[in-house]
């Protein structure tokens, strides 16, 4: 190179160096400063909070700041036009346009992806990643995905760990039970629900579009809640405000609903020869003769010779229900809402039903920033349950539709009602309000309010309190009044004439009933949070109490002058009564937590709680119920992404807790005292006595259960597959029960129940899913499998019991059956094989289960099965194609039985199935015994196993089909979203029984059916 190019250089670049240094040093000229601003703001998130570290960009520039503890940031040399951005780790981003403004205050909101991350857990949440118990969780979303107005229908199969069954359809009864894990108790079994914070009652009721999500609390993590998380907790939290412009939505459903299964009964010429073959049997003349049979069958005689479905008489085909609902969200950055409306209605399957269910609600949620170190929540929900009913029972409905005749008519040919079964009981009329009514109005209001005071100075320090004030209002009113069937007056009269009877009550009748429940809970909690560079920690201490306080009053009187006066004073005086009850109830309780972990890798929590219970005596009544887990994310280790790099995220936890179960019957520590129902005449006066009620336990205590967890949970591929598996383990002790099965009936006496029973309750929970991206085609499949199985490992039995009736080993409720093994084809089988006296071919053979010759009580087996499932599956599918959507959820759940047996006979009919292939002279190889006559035969009248279905099923539980109208043509129209779509509920069952319902409660097959639901809706947003 020339050197005199390589001097020049060197003296140009020393030049710029200078300046440069100069530059950053001295002040710009102002002339150079002209149009360009400084700017400052604070970032929060919606609540108000600040949040420090939030990075703040100059668009397309790399100039940028970050805001300080505060949320304070500080800009300087920014053009008036410029763009910031703001980026903050689990929040949306967000663009702002300075258009020469100095401050500019931002509110970032969480991004959905972040909030999946979170779970919520007893009195506060938790990162999913750091949690250490066996939580599950749902989300609002998906269980509107299903029409059911129940939300306890809605979660088995969606929640690994829920065991539910459903009796019932009947609006307003048609919940289902739901055990956590199964059942661990002799007792009181139900979880623990808790509505934003509070122990309430309600949760099925809940509108379904209010709740953010479920979670179900299983372990050692349900310990913070004591005395009452014995069965598991159902955490369930509302919708909030989520800040923004003002966001209105309105969703319609319009369902139709038809049972999931009735029963096909025997058509009249079927039962008419039953009846024939149970009048032989009992060495009696038929009743029907071969002509009269054809009658029935041929329909040439409808008034003598009808040939009636009961159930095609009294049920609709179909029976309508829809909600509405309509919500307003949005808010600033002081102030946040969330309001709701809904109104719901149910019908009855029955034709010109009485039965309906109708329910509106109401919500607001509100939350305000009063400071940077105040914020207030304010929480009201009301509620208003409207039950129909007639005064007839479904029970009681039911039992007619099963025993009622198809020989004799429900509807005359000339549209009048037929005659009763008995007692006026025909259900074409009873299901209708011809007899009556009954309403039922219950009144829910549930309010909180809380705040949250950060503590000046002390970063990390907060305060929170909060008071909730709970109040139920119900008025039951029954009125039942006579009504009238009508009977052929003579059966040879070509006119047919009927005559008409008043049947049912002789005189009307009214009773009312009024009570109210009001309970206040009031908490006080103190939080420490803070991180300590890769050290985390999350603790509180709190201290809460809860009063509740019933009173009850209820009237009846009969003989009114008129069955169209339905009011109390109207009544006669006549055999009137009046009677009226209440009660007080308390608990005190302290708890806490302290959460740690270190880089989110070693994960430990303890809760522990003292707990106060006034079903107890004084001295007895504070426990202490303490939980511990611990958790390790093995995929953080160094030596782990070195050598597995297959498994993306693999942590593995367990945990032990200690909980209490106290719902049982109260002041079971005294001697308690009533009223009998007679007296003693004392001048003329009826004075009544007083008898003692129970034997007192002065030794009573808590059930304590012992919780075992060990989990595993595994991602692979990022979040494309994922896997969690949980055994768990608990045992139950200090179970109350009565020595009474070993105590001598002779002795005549009446002992209080002890603590001394004992059950394990074991299984496993297994979750997999996978979700994929095929182009604009998004797909996820989940699958749960729960298996929970208990055992009693003590119980008070009668002595000597063989073992294979001992209910020690079996699983709670185990029930004691013969053992149904075959059916007599002839007479000489019966002969040649112990039998019960009596028995001829075509009965029901029992097992000789000892041997000795003999059929008796001491053949009878100890079931190892119950009416409760201990398997349940779900398969849940989901896809998204451009603007379609598609769910389908498949349930399903085996291990149980149920008993049903039906009330047949001459007084009333078989379902068809029981007769179809029945043992006769004829067919001496079929399926079914011969006919029988209610409980008049051996193998009906003692319980066996002939009768005891296995109810093993699967179900398409929930199918929905969504289509989102394209945005642009929203917008043209002045909408945000516009989604319409059809669902349906319970679409397909598979199963072995095939004649009811497989959920049908054990009995006589007299209950309200379980319903499918067909569904059309909508969901605007504007």
């Amino acid at each position: 190179m020339n050197p005199r190019y390589a001097k020049a250089m060197l003296l140009l670049c020393l030049f710029a160096t200078t300046s440069s240094a100069i530059t950053a040093r001295a002040p710009l000229p102002s002339v150079w400063q002209q149009g360009n601003l400084t700017v400052k703001g604070k970032v929060k998130d919606i609540n108000g909070n600040p949040l420090p570290g939030v990075t703040v960009l100059v668009k397309d520039t790399k100039k940028g700041a970050t805001s300080d503890e505060k949320g304070n940031y500080v800009l300087t040399d920014v053009k008036k036009d410029a763009v910031l951005v703001f980026q903050y780790i689990g929040f949306d981003a967000q663009e702002v346009k300075i258009d020469g403004k100095t401050t500019q205050n931002v509110v970032l909101k969480e991004n959905q992806k972040t909030l999946d991350e979170y779970v919520v857990v007893g009195y506060g949440t938790q990162k999913k990643v750091t949690k250490t118990g066996a939580v599950s969780s749902v989300k609002g979303a998906e269980l509107q995905q299903s029409p059911n107005v129940n939300i306890s229908n809605s979660l088995v199969g969606r929640i690994p760990g829920i065991i539910a069954v459903n009796n019932s359809g009947e609006p307003g009864y048609d919940g289902s039970r739901i055990f956590i894990r199964g059942r661990s108790t002799l007792g009181n079994s139900n979880p623990l629900v808790v509505i934003d914070g509070f122990p309430r009652d309600g949760f099925e009721r809940m509108n379904p579009n209010d709740i953010e999500s479920v979670s179900i609390l299983k372990d050692a993590a349900a310990a913070i809640y004591g005395s009452r998380a014995a069965n598991g907790v159902i955490l369930v939290t509302t919708k909030r405000g989520k800040g923004g412009k003002p966001t209105l939505s309105y969703g319609f459903n319009q369902s139709f609903v038809t049972p999931t299964r009735l029963p096909e009964m025997a058509d009249a010429p079927t039962y008419a020869k039953v009846v024939n073959e149970n009048l032989k049997y009992g060495g009696d003349a038929p009743k029907y003769t071969d002509e009269q049979i054809k009658k029935f069958g041929d329909g040439s005689d409808p008034w003598l010779y009808p040939n009636t479905n009961w159930y095609d008489a009294a049920i609709k085909k179909y029976s309508l229900q829809n909600r509405h609902d309509l919500s307003l969200s949005g808010g600033t950055e002081k102030m946040s809402y969330y309001v709701s409306l809904g109104s719901l209605f149910q019908d009855g399957i029955y034709k010109s039903s009485a039965t309906n269910y109708k329910q509106q609600n109401v919500r607001a949620n509100l939350d305000a920033v009063v400071s940077d170190y105040i914020r207030l929540r304010f929480d009201l929900a009301g509620r208003l349950e409207n039950r129909n009913f007639p005064p007839r029972s479904a029970g009681s409905i039911f039992r007619s539709l099963m025993r009622g005749r198809p020989t004799e008519n429900a509807i005359w040919p000339n549209g009048l009602p037929g005659p009763d079964i008995e007692y006026g009981d025909n259900p074409v009329v009873t299901g209708t309000n011809a007899i009556g009514y009954t309403n039922d109005k219950n009144y829910v209001i549930n309010t909180n309010m809380s705040a949250v005071v950060n503590i000046p100075g002390v970063e990390g320090l907060f305060v929170d309190g909060s008071f909730a004030y709970d109040q139920n209002f119900d008025f039951y009113k029954s009125y039942i009044k006579p009504w009238t069937l009508y009977t052929l007056a003579d059966a040879n009269d070509p006119t047919h004439k009927l005559n008409a009877g008043s049947r049912g009550v002789s005189a009307p009748e009214l009773t009312e009933q009024f009570s109210t429940l009001r309970q206040t809970t009031v908490n006080f909690k103190v939080n420490y949070v803070r991180s300590f560079g890769k050290h985390n920690l999350s603790s509180f201490i709190a201290f809460e109490q809860a009063t509740l306080k019933n009173d009850g009053f209820s009237a009846n009187r009969r003989y009114f002058i008129s069955d169209k006066l339905d009011q109390l004073n109207l009544g006669g005086d006549k055999e009137k009564n009046n009677a009226g009850s209440g009660f007080e109830y308390a608990r005190r309780n302290y708890f806490g937590r302290i959460s740690y972990n270190y880089k989110e890798t070693y994960l430990f929590d303890y809760n522990m709680r003292y707990d106060g219970s006034q079903n107890f005596p004084e001295g007895r009544r504070m426990g202490l119920f303490p939980g511990a887990s611990a958790g390790w994310v093995l995929s953080n280790e160094a030596f782990w992404k070195k050598s597995i790099r297959t498994l993306d995220y693999f942590k593995v936890r367990a945990s032990w807790g200690q909980m209490g179960n106290d719902q049982i019957d109260p002041f079971q520590y005294l001697s308690t005292y009533g009223f009998s129902a007679g007296g003693v005449m004392l001048g003329g006066d009826l004075n009544k006595g007083l008898y003692q009620l129970r034997s007192p336990n002065e030794s009573i205590t808590w059930e304590v259960a012992n919780n075992y967890d060990f989990g595993i949970e595994a991602k692979i591929l990022g979040d494309k597959l994922a896997f969690e598996g949980d055994y768990f383990l608990t045992k139950r002790s200090n179970i109350l029960a009565s020595r009474s099965q070993s105590m001598p009936g002779y002795t005549g006496m009446t002992l209080p129940q002890e603590n001394i029973a004992k059950v394990e309750n074991k299984g496993f929970e297994l979750v997999l899913s996978h979700k994929n991206d095929i182009k604009k085609f998004h797909y996820e499949i989940i699958g749960t499998v729960t298996h929970a199985e208990n055992k009693v490992l003590f119980f008070d039995e009668t002595p000597n019991l063989h073992a294979y009736q001992q209910a020690t080993g079996k699983q709670i409720g185990a029930p004691l059956y013969y053992q149904a093994i075959g059916i007599y084809k002839t007479q000489d089988e019966v002969d040649k094989s112990p039998h019960v006296g009596g028995a001829r071919a075509g009965d029901v053979i029992f097992l000789d289960k000892n041997g000795d010759g003999a059929i008796d009580d001491l053949d009878r087996i100890r079931m190892d099965r119950t009416e409760n499932p201990t398997w349940i599956f779900g398969l849940t599918m989901t896809a998204k194609f451009k603007n379609f959507d598609f769910t389908m959820l498949w349930q399903g759940a085996t291990g149980a039985s149920q008993y049903l047996r039906t009330e047949s006979g001459l007084i009333g009919n078989f379902p068809m199935a029981y007769v179809k292939d029945r043992w006769t002279e004829d067919n001496i190889n079929g399926s079914w015994p011969r006919a029988y006559d209610r409980d008049r035969e051996y193998w009906v009248n003692r319980q066996n196993t002939f009768w005891y279905w296995n109810t093993n099923y699967v179900r398409l539980k929930t199918l929905d089909l969504g289509y989102n109208i394209p945005t642009a043509l929203c917008k043209r129209i002045g909408l945000q979203n516009l989604r319409v779509y059809v669902s349906g509920q319970n679409l397909v069952t598979i199963d072995k029984v095939k004649i009811f319902d497989p959920e049908a409660p054990s009995g006589s097959g007299q209950f309200y059916p379980q319903t499918k639901i067909y569904n059309v809706g909508l969901n605007v947003t504007f």
